[in-house]
């Protein structure tokens, strides 16, 4: 469908990549990988015509769209969340207008008998069919879908979008580029503002009812449940694969091996042939062997090693001091701006050196606790902070608050103190801004970039409870693996909010879940925890029928899972497979509907007079029988499968 030839695209004269062609493909789910700022979503913005490349060019042919959400954008404040997402229909809805209009006319004129009112009624008649082929004003439960889904609820739609954070409005975004469905979707980070339930809800959208997806997402739970094709980015080339994110690493490493012993092979064999000629260059005996090993070498053609990246980030944090045994405690907290209660009688310890997780929903009072623990708001109920407790607060919108016009160098040196101000430059270079990369604008850095940046600002002094909001929104997959070790190997105590799933899985070792007012805690880790929180929002659904979608919203939202004991990644693969059976069936019904409808039409012409003879029909409709049995047959044996697969 999209044609990207000979790609080139430089900043001040250094190349980002090079000569970059690669085509995609209708129904591709294709995850864009690589290092902050090695170019991902310079490449998404090129593809969605946002910008210039220097060189090479994207072919996009004239009847496919391309949708494209950005990591930040400027939002609209003046609609409601329902109003904001009817725009996704607006040419459902100029369709509508006009029809209305030519109705109109139809009704005042009396020139029954005119041309020009015959074609008009022609018109009218054409538009009126599209309209109903469209789905007219029935994508009303479309939309209600997809807002529940990616957390809305209906009590929502008829807020104004004013009153919801930016990352609410994000999702609005999401939901209306989602209701338009174009050819080509281009997200990037979409993950960033999502809830751990909406991210699955995202998953099985995009696995199911889009076309074509282009994906830059640092979550690897995420990119493998959603794309079959990675391409990286790595060193001004791409790396094109046509497997998910985790079989990609696997067979890149493999690649490299391959290579690297290919490449030593040869340049052994290359050195001995040299050893050779030059041992006997001069003596005549040798003379024909000689030249024929010159000729040899000519003939060789060089094997070259793919460049690896090796820029890695250097994390430790620095020995925490001791605190006292339980640094947080809160007892029969509970926070509220005015009537509406975020959370309440909430009683929790966190003991030194616990690593705890805070998960649920946005909006359900996660950050809030974060800030009544930071003293930045006030509360009901008792906080208490341990004795000599050290916070490092990292916020979810650190990277938001930098200096653009500082650069790296000057950010840092105006927050360090004492000795440390004669080491700012082996800091940055630890953190992959060595050389050029500190003299350069806060303003032109990458979200990855900005997220390392504001890393060092909390490394700058010694704490022994760390609080990380998102930490990981723009870190690529290798900075992210660092961050979770440096945290592994932190001997203090350290909370984290986040929806990230690989990044807690091994981290966090007690989960408090947020959700209604109030704060559960879970004595687990996070896939233990999800296993046991799927199976209680099942049992949900069925005990509070008022707050779910209709039936026939609700059946496309319901994944059915026939066992609940199974893990949650055995739930996973078994949601999938019951995915790709109820497709099978699906396509073949269509396909049974399709010959149903041939065989017909050629029986009709057998019974026409100028038919009857003709024994070509009487051929082909013996093949459409042939067809229509092997698809029936085909469709029997993907039914029966399906249901032993829901255990019914």
């Amino acid at each position: 469908m999209v044609s990207i030839e000979g790609l080139k695209v430089e900043f001040n004269a250094t190349a980002l990549f090079n000569d970059v062609t690669y085509v995609i493909n209708k129904k591709d789910r294709i995850a864009l990988v690589g290092k902050n700022g090695a170019g991902k979503s310079t490449m998404l913005k090129i593809l969605a015509g946002l910008q210039l490349p220097t060189a090479g060019r994207v072919s996009v042919p004239k009847d496919v769209t391309i949708g494209y959400l950005p990591q930040v954008m400027i939002l609209s404040d003046k609609h409601t969340v329902m109003e904001e997402a009817e725009q996704a229909f607006e040419h459902i809805f100029e369709l509508q207008a006009n029809i209305e209009r030519m109705n109109q006319e139809l009704a005042d004129r009396t020139d029954y008998e005119s041309e020009g009112y015959h074609k008009l009624i022609d018109r009218f008649t054409h538009d009126n069919e599209r309209f109903v082929m469209m789905g007219g004003t029935n994508f009303y439960a479309e939309i209600e879908r997809t807002l529940v889904g990616l957390g809305f609820s209906r009590e929502d739609f008829s807020r104004p979008t004013s009153e919801f954070s930016g990352g609410w409005r994000m999702r609005i975004e999401l939901a209306k580029l989602l209701l338009r469905k174009p050819d080509v979707l281009l997200l990037d980070e979409p993950t960033n503002h999502l809830d751990i339930e909406s991210i699955q809800w995202l998953e099985n959208f995009l696995s199911n009812h889009c076309n074509a997806v282009v994906l830059v997402s640092h979550d690897r739970a995420f990119i493998d449940a959603v794309t079959t094709r990675t391409i990286e980015i790595s060193c001004g080339k791409i790396y094109d694969y046509k497997v998910s994110y985790s079989r990609f690493v696997e067979l890149r490493k493999e690649r490299r091996e391959q290579q690297l012993r290919a490449y030593e092979n040869q340049q052994k064999q290359i050195q001995e042939t040299e050893d050779f000629v030059e041992r006997f260059r001069y003596k005549a005996t040798k003379a024909v062997q000689v030249q024929s090993r010159i000729k040899q070498l000519d003939k060789i053609e060089r094997l070259e090693v793919d460049d690896e990246d090796n820029a890695s980030l250097r994390l430790k944090f620095p020995p925490a001091s001791r605190s006292g045994n339980y640094p947080v405690i809160a007892e029969d907290l509970k926070k509220a701006y005015g009537d509406h209660v975020i959370f309440h009688d909430v009683n929790l310890t966190i003991s030194r050196g616990e690593k705890v997780a805070f998960v649920g929903k946005n909006g359900e009072g996660k950050s809030t606790l974060v800030k009544c623990i930071m003293e930045e708001i006030d509360y009901e109920g008792k906080l208490t902070i341990g004795h000599n407790v050290k916070i490092g607060y990292f916020a979810q919108n650190q990277a938001q608050m930098l200096d653009e016009n500082l650069t790296v160098f000057d950010t840092i040196d105006y927050v360090a103190q004492g000795d440390i101000r004669s080491k700012i430059r082996d800091i940055l270079g630890a953190f992959m801004f060595g050389g050029e990369a500190s003299d350069k604008k806060v303003k032109v850095l990458s979200g990855g970039e900005r997220t390392r940046l504001s890393m060092i600002k909390l490394l700058l002094e010694p704490v022994n409870l760390l609080i990380l909001d998102e930490p990981t929104n723009h870190l690529d997959m290798r900075s992210k693996d660092v961050l979770k070790d440096a945290i592994n190997e932190f001997d203090g105590t350290v909370i984290i909010v986040s929806h990230d799933r690989e990044f807690l899985d091994g981290l966090a070792t007690k989960i408090y879940e947020f959700g209604g007012g109030a704060v559960k805690e879970h004595l687990c880790g996070i896939y233990e925890f999800l296993q046991k929180k799927k199976m209680d929002s099942l049992n949900e659904l069925q005990r509070k029928p008022e707050l779910s979608l209709s039936p026939t919203v609700q059946a496309n939202n319901i994944e059915v899972v026939s066992e609940n004991k199974l893990s949650y990644e055995a739930q996973k693969e078994q949601n999938k497979k019951l995915r790709k059976l109820e497709k099978k069936v699906g396509d073949s019904e269509r396909k049974i509907e399709k010959l149903e409808k041939e065989i017909a039409e050629i029986e009709q012409k057998m019974g026409s007079s100028e038919g009857s003879s003709d024994m070509d029909l009487y051929a082909q409709h013996q093949k459409m029988k042939q067809d229509m049995d092997h698809a029936v047959e085909e469709w029997e044996d993907a039914s029966m499968k399906l249901e032993e697969a829901k255990g019914i």
